[in-house]
């Protein structure tokens, strides 16, 4: 794996949480990397009220966005069509993304969450993944093919991206191993029994 390491002693994630995000992706990725270590701050978009997911699931955040701060290992966007649109149109959004990859500091985004990558003008050019639904938006942008198969996880430098609720945990492990090492990562997959 090439690109980002994190070396603190404890990695931070922040997770944005937006109203119509794929809760599968928000509670695998979250899960994850708290089983892993990684102190994870999920940040409500629009303040620290539940919110309402894809799937009528409602999801508690930690914090409200605006005052999660900026200084964490790694920033995980979450999918779903309606997420990842608010996440597209967030100023607050878009001044992470230049923080962190001003920083060269690790950014994940999955299903649909690309979009936003697009929207705010980062990682153009990279390798990356999505959800089929929106790859004629993403291919224009990133490193990758308009037709065939669609590739589940897809690492490229501080860039992690994932293809949908189907690769979560993949995405998360993927995520994980970058934060806390590939050993420890792997040590988060047995209990989980994915096969």
């Amino acid at each position: 794996m090439e690109g980002f390491i994190d070396t603190r002693e404890v990695p931070t994630a922040l997770v944005p949480l937006a109203e119509g995000a794929e809760e599968i992706e928000v509670t695998v990725v979250v899960d994850v990397l708290r089983r892993a270590g990684v102190d994870v701050t999920l940040a409500g978009l629009d303040g620290d009220r539940p919110v309402l997911c894809s799937r009528r699931l409602l999801i508690v955040p930690d914090v409200a966005l605006a005052r999660a701060g900026t200084d964490h290992s790694a920033l995980i966007l979450p999918g779903g069509a309606g997420g990842a649109k608010r996440l597209g149109a967030s100023p607050r959004i878009g001044e992470l993304l230049r923080a962190f990859s001003l920083t060269n500091r690790l950014v994940g985004a999955i299903c649909a969450a690309p979009t936003a990558l697009v929207q705010h003008g980062f990682f153009a050019g990279r390798k990356m993944t999505c959800h089929p639904s929106v790859r004629d938006i993403v291919w224009m942008h990133a490193d990758m093919a308009r037709t065939g198969p669609v590739e589940p996880v897809v690492e490229d430098r501080n860039l992690i991206t994932g293809s949908g609720p189907g690769a979560s945990f993949r995405f998360a492990l993927s995520i994980a191993a970058r934060l806390v090492g590939v050993e420890r990562a792997r040590g988060v997959a047995p209990p989980l029994t994915l096969s």
